[in-house]
């Protein structure tokens, strides 16, 4: 009991944690602005969790089904703030899952060698992860609609949006996004993994 019920506690908390890394899944405004810090939290965060859960029960699939636990999370908020009044394309929701069976994949692939997991499929959801979410994004209907017509209601009056700034600061964000979530993401994981072992 005391085993499943750790399982629970870890896919729940780390869960929690992803999904409020930063608040840059929530808001369109800071998920677009903000796309290189976005991708560097969310791959972190995925790897993190993902290894340390998948390598708890050495289940291939378990980083899949992790992702999709945030996934269903996080569309019951957007669906909270759509019932609240506000746009559709006010809430992102991320790209998890396509990653996350990467990472499974590598795990299988590899015979559940966990070195090959943080290591390639570390380096896998961090190159993915940008790339699919920049995707993502390029559907919303107009981010900087959603900046200005719709402020955060938690964002600091000195935050507030004072001219357009998407495409000012980055050349490519997802060249940015994905070179720094592939190498933030080895070392967090592996950490990860020492202290799961």
């Amino acid at each position: 009991t005391t085993h499943y019920l750790f399982i629970v506690v870890v896919a729940v908390n780390s869960t929690l944690l992803t999904i409020n890394a930063g608040d840059y899944i929530f808001y369109t405004d800071w998920a677009w602005t903000s796309f290189v810090v976005f991708s560097i939290s969310q791959s972190t965060m995925l790897v993190v969790g993902a290894i340390y859960y998948m390598l708890f029960t050495g289940v291939p699939g378990t980083a899949t089904y992790y992702a999709t636990i945030m996934t269903i999370y996080t569309w019951v908020a957007k669906g909270a703030w759509f019932a609240l009044g506000y746009p559709y394309d006010f809430v992102a929701v991320p790209v998890w899952i396509p990653s996350a069976m990467l990472l499974d994949l590598t795990y299988w692939a590899t015979r559940r060698n966990k070195h090959a997991a943080i290591l390639i499929g570390g380096t896998l959801v961090g190159l993915s992860l940008p790339m699919f979410n920049m995707i993502n994004l390029l559907l919303v209907r107009d981010p900087l609609e959603m900046a200005f017509k719709y402020p955060r209601p938690t964002l600091p009056p000195y935050m507030t949006p004072i001219e357009p700034q998407v495409g000012k600061f980055y050349n490519s964000p997802v060249a940015l996004g994905a070179g720094a979530g592939a190498v933030l993401s080895v070392p967090i994981a592996a950490l990860g993994a020492k202290l799961n072992t």
